[in-house]
């Protein structure tokens, strides 16, 4: 039986009341890669989008823990500046294509209109199946050759929060 979005929210959501922090988002990861190993989730929740459609959509935001579960698909290549999810996490999960992530580090804080400034730490490949938590302060930066579907877990909505200015030294 097809693993439904109810239920991989359900069990995102027992995995966090049971543990609220890192061990609960790592749970959380594992729960995001059977969804990924299941072809009819992934082909029912990631639809490809229209030509000019945003390639995130929202399909779930718990209203009691707050975490969001989003399907993004992106019909060409897409490259994203360092940056971190403000004061919450993210969970990547790729479901079709690949992902070359890297991961930064801060090496000058900023401060008022100063960006942090940060330094490439890893570079890495997200495979299909593979899901990866990128914990509160987690700098990172995707970079996208070719179409890709993935789903994230946001902590909170990142429509209604700032993100750290950051900036590759």
């Amino acid at each position: 039986m097809a693993y439904q979005l109810e239920q991989l929210a359900a069990d995102i959501r027992a995995a966090l009341a049971a543990e609220p922090g890192t061990a609960g988002r790592e749970a959380s990861c594992r729960l995001v890669e059977k969804a990924l190993r299941d072809d009819a989730f992934v082909d029912t929740h990631l639809r490809d989008r229209a030509p000019g459609a945003a390639p995130r959509e929202l399909l779930y935001e718990d209203p009691e823990l707050g975490f969001c579960i989003c399907g993004h698909v992106y019909g060409d290549a897409a490259h994203s500046q360092p940056h971190d999810h403000g004061a919450t996490w993210a969970i990547y999960g790729q479901a079709r294509g690949h992902t070359e992530m890297t991961d930064w580090r801060i090496v000058e804080a900023g401060e008022g209109d100063q960006p942090a400034r940060v330094e490439p730490v890893e570079t890495y490949s997200l495979e299909p199946g593979q899901a990866r938590l990128y914990d509160v302060g987690a700098v990172h930066s995707p970079r996208r050759e070719q179409p890709t579907k993935l789903i994230r877990i946001e902590g909170q909505n990142l429509d209604n929060l700032q993100r750290s200015n950051i900036k590759a030294k």
